[in-house]
This record gives C-alpha cells, sequence and structure tokens, in this order.
C-alpha cells in the first residue's frame, strides 16, 4: 500500500484518481490537528451556552426554531443520522464510497466544521481498512447536502448501519469490531457536519471523469482508425487550421490525430488522385467536436477538484473569532453544472462516433463493400450493429438533458432550491457505458474496413490498434453471431488496452491539465 497524505484544502487531482482507484492509504497531514481542535473548542462552547445555534442546540431545517435541551444534544445528532439514513436504489460503486469518505476527512479536517479529532481519525481509520459501507445511491437532491446517502455512510461509522463483506451486506458493527474500529459516537454538531456536504455529488462526478478517461483516449484511436479505413484526408488536422481558431481543446484533438495517423501507407496511397473535395463532418470536424468535449471535461476537472478540498457543512466555524455563521455552501450547484457539461460531452462523443459508423457502412460515402461484408445481401454485415450505436446514441441524447435546471422544494418550502446534483453525476456512469459500446462497435466496422484496404497498412499506433483487437475478435468475413464480439471490443476501450496505445505516442499534450 501506498501512504497518501491527506493536506486539508490541497488535494490534487493525481491523489484523487489513487483513491478512486484504491491501492493507497491515507494519513492526515499534522499541521491539521489544531484547527480542528480550535473548531471543535467553538462548538462545544457553543454547545454550553444558552444562545441558540443551527444545528448544535435547535431542530434542522424547517424545525430549526425549535430548541434542544442540552441533556439531549448527543441524541439529537444520533436522530439526524438515524432519521436521514432513507437512500433507496442500487448500492455505490465502492471507489465512490471510497472517495466519500476521504473527501468527508479531508473537510472537515480543514477546522471549519467544528468536529472532534476522532471524527476524522474513524474516517481514515475505516478507510484505511478498506471497509466500505453499504450507501443506496438514490435519495439526494444535492442541496441541504447529500444527506441520505452521506447518513447511510455515517450510519456504518456508527455501527448501525450495514457494510459489505466481499458480496454480502452484513452489520457494520461487526465489520468494525473485526477491523479494531471502535464505533464513532457522535457529540454537538458532529451527525450534522458528517452529512450536510456535497461529498456523494462530488465522488460520484469524479468517478464519471476517471471512469471516462480510458474511454475518451479509446474514442481518439478509433476515429483515426476510421480515418483511415474511409481514405480520408489527413488535412483537417493541420495544425494552422487549429490555430486561427484558438480552442485549446481543438488544438490538442487535431495533433492526437496527427500522431495517430503518422506514418499511414493508406494515407499516403490516395494523396493525390482521390475525387473526393472534402470528408464528411463526422471525419473532418473530430477536432472541433471532441476538442469541444475535451475543453468542457477539463472545466469539470477543475470545478470538482476545487469542490473535493472546499468545506460544504452548515453552519461553518470560524475559530479566529469564535463564530459559528450559517450559509448555503451544502448547495451543490457547482457539482450539477459541472456534471450537466460532463454529461453533454460525453455524448457528443458518442453521437460523432455513431455517425462515423453510419458513414462507414455506407458504401456509397465510404466506398467500401456496403456494410462491410462482402457478398452482401446473403450477409447482413453491420447493418444491425449500427441500428445498436444509434440506440445508445439516442439514449445517451436523453439522458444528457441538463439535471441543474430541475428542482423541487424540500423540507416545507425552507429548501426551495435545489441543484439535483447527485442524479446529475449519477447519470454519468450509463453515458459512459453507452459511449464504450458504440467505441466497441465502431472499432469492429474500422478494423474490418481497414482489411479491405490490404496490404496497405495504416500507421503504426493504428496498426497496435488492430493487432490487438484480431488477439480477440478474429475478422468477420460472413455473418455471425456479433454480441459477443461487441462485447470483447468495448471491453478493449474500457480496459485501458486502447487507451495505452494513446498514451504510447510521444511528446503530446496531457490529456487532463492538472487541476
Amino acid at each position: 500500500m501506498t501512504a497518501l497524505t491527506l493536506t486539508p484544502g490541497q488535494l490534487t487531482l493525481e491523489q484523487l484518481q489513487a483513491i478512486h482507484a484504491g491501492g493507497v492509504t491515507l494519513q492526515l497531514a499534522e499541521s491539521a490537528r489544531g484547527a480542528i481542535a480550535a473548531s471543535a473548542a467553538v462548538v462545544q462552547a457553543a454547545a454550553a451556552s444558552e444562545l441558540p445555534v443551527y444545528g448544535v442546540n435547535t431542530g434542522f431545517g424547517k424545525l430549526a426554531n425549535q430548541r434542544i435541551s442540552t441533556a439531549d444534544l448527543a441524541t439529537l445528532q444520533l436522530n439526524l443520522i438515524r432519521s436521514h439514513s432513507v437512500g433507496v436504489g442500487e448500492p455505490l460503486q465502492p471507489a465512490v464510497v471510497r472517495l466519500m469518505l476521504a473527501l468527508k476527512a479531508a473537510s472537515l479536517a480543514r477546522g471549519a466544521s467544528g468536529v472532534r479529532q476522532v471524527v476524522v481519525d474513524t474516517l481514515l481509520a475505516v478507510f484505511n481498512a478498506g471497509l466500505v459501507p453499504y450507501v443506496p445511491s438514490q435519495g439526494s437532491v444535492g442541496a441541504s447536502g447529500d444527506l441520505a446517502p452521506l447518513s447511510h455512510m455515517t450510519l456504518a461509522l456508527l455501527g448501525e448501519g450495514e457494510m459489505w463483506a466481499g458480496d454480502r451486506r452484513v452489520p457494520a458493527a461487526h465489520v468494525l469490531a473485526e477491523a479494531g474500529i471502535a464505533p464513532l459516537t457522535l457529540e454537538a454538531k458532529e451527525g450534522l457536519a458528517l452529512i450536510n456536504g456535497t461529498q456523494t455529488s462530488t465522488a460520484l462526478a469524479l468517478h464519471a471523469f476517471l471512469s471516462f478517461e480510458p474511454v475518451l483516449e479509446s474514442a481518439l484511436v478509433v476515429g483515426a482508425l476510421t480515418v483511415d479505413a474511409a481514405r480520408g484526408s489527413d488535412g483537417p488536422f493541420d495544425p494552422r487550421i487549429h490555430a486561427l481558431r484558438g480552442q485549446p481543446g481543438q488544438i490538442d484533438v487535431a495533433q492526437y490525430y496527427r500522431a495517430l495517423l503518422a506514418g499511414s501507407a493508406i494515407r499516403a496511397s490516395h494523396a493525390e488522385g482521390d475525387d473526393r473535395v472534402q470528408d464528411p463532418y463526422c471525419q473532418r470536424c473530430q477536432p472541433q467536436v471532441v476538442g469541444a468535449g475535451l475543453d468542457q471535461l477539463r472545466h469539470a476537472s477543475l470545478v470538482l477538484v476545487r469542490e473535493a478540498n472546499a468545506v460544504t457543512d452548515n453552519p461553518l466555524v470560524f475559530a479566529a473569532d469564535g463564530s459559528m455563521i450559517s450559509g448555503g455552501n451544502f448547495h451543490a450547484e457547482p457539482v450539477a453544472l459541472a456534471a450537466d457539461a460532463m454529461a453533454v460531452a460525453i455524448a457528443e462523443v458518442g453521437a460523432i462516433a455513431e455517425r462515423r459508423i453510419a458513414m462507414l457502412i455506407d458504401a456509397s460515402v465510404s466506398r467500401l463493400p456496403p456494410f462491410l461484408t462482402e457478398n452482401a445481401g446473403l450477409n447482413s454485415g453491420f447493418m444491425i450493429a449500427h441500428v445498436t450505436a444509434a440506440a445508445l446514441a439516442s439514449e445517451n441524447k436523453s439522458l444528457a438533458h441538463p439535471a441543474s435546471v430541475d428542482s423541487l422544494p424540500t423540507s416545507a418550502n425552507q429548501e426551495d432550491h435545489v441543484s439535483m446534483a447527485t442524479f446529475a453525476a449519477r447519470r454519468l456512469q450509463p453515458m459512459i457505458q453507452n459511449v464504450a459500446h458504440i467505441l466497441g462497435i465502431e472499432l469492429l466496422a474500422a478494423a474490418q474496413g481497414i482489411e479491405f484496404l490490404r496490404p496497405l497498412a495504416s500507421s503504426p499506433a493504428l496498426e497496435q490498434a488492430h493487432a490487438l483487437l484480431r488477439t480477440r475478435v478474429p475478422s468477420i468475413p460472413t455473418d455471425r453471431y456479433l454480441a459477443p464480439d461487441i462485447e470483447r471490443a468495448t471491453a478493449l476501450v474500457t480496459g485501458g488496452a486502447l487507451s495505452a496505445v494513446f498514451r504510447a505516442l510521444p511528446d503530446l499534450p496531457a490529456l487532463w491539465i492538472p487541476a
């Protein structure tokens, strides 16, 4: 295990990638302990006073005007967690829950939430023991924090919820005992601090962002392979074109395509004498379309890294003057808007890939055999594989509808505008899987197209991608059961094999800007 030092407010994208992937342990920077103790002292003083302080000695939400006696302050926090553990639906994946634990620890450790050191230590102990609380995925509207999912996470820390043991849900108390971790006991404000924040929506959005990286890299490789299979021009990737526009993602994507196509004998074979003046948009506008999406994803990464380092509970504690101020940092609008932008970018990567498949199977455009099969008519070739790609692209168009524009008032209209960030981020995962399947189909089609041009070879990078596919899926000269082939090709897209082809290219700008 690699030890990673958690310095509150200074998490990097690279550290978040490591936490997401697993295989690391977390240790808190010693410099954080003083701020944690100072903010806890402010809350303890407020709990001992007669003044009403939201979340310390009052009810929550619409019940904020209800005073709670000093004797009931601990019970207030426990009841909060129990009553808010109301999630439903499929459980969150372990990688998402790992991020939730780490992000919550990092947020509380900034010393603006008023929790004791033991709260942060328990979060880190659970993370380091490899324990995964059972957290249902549905039930948060992305304001007042991700209350339901974070409550389920917290309930497990208290020994009352559930955790995973392999593929079984078991009582958390049993798992904590086996790991030698004492169940957490809450004091004033600590339950509220644990559940009032954006750590679930942020974790889900980061999970999608990091999961999409190999898919996007695969899309670049597959898109370039299609250009060569259709004997497309590399003129549209000329750097002068993209410099005149100045969009950084577009400039970088054009450079990626030049590198992928460099050295192609197929390209050289039709550099002269080709009567086609211009290629279809799905070929020549790839830098403009995928590059615009890349810019959106890069911006989203900046937002998400900021949010990963943020303090997003309420009220916030300012130990310098002993004040506690109610605000709205729990409102996940930044995450919702970033996730919506990601959704559109993800959908567009799939949409243009579907158009490339349609172009390849159309003999009048690609000048390849109809539906990429000899003896068309007896064989249907890629006719219906394209229909599957069209279905998935269409589904993503519906899923790309912005979630952030929706709002339903909750808590008897006290919480009257919400972000829907948790769904905005959660819906990205099925979209990514749809795109991966579209690219798997395109990979099969483009490889078939390349074979119709033999003995000419594509570029070294693209021949490597072609050979990689053929180690898992043989050529398709006649009709056969294609669904297993699509799954095997898709595994190359999601599993990092095609991504490795892209990453082996020398001297290219990084896909993600360090955030």
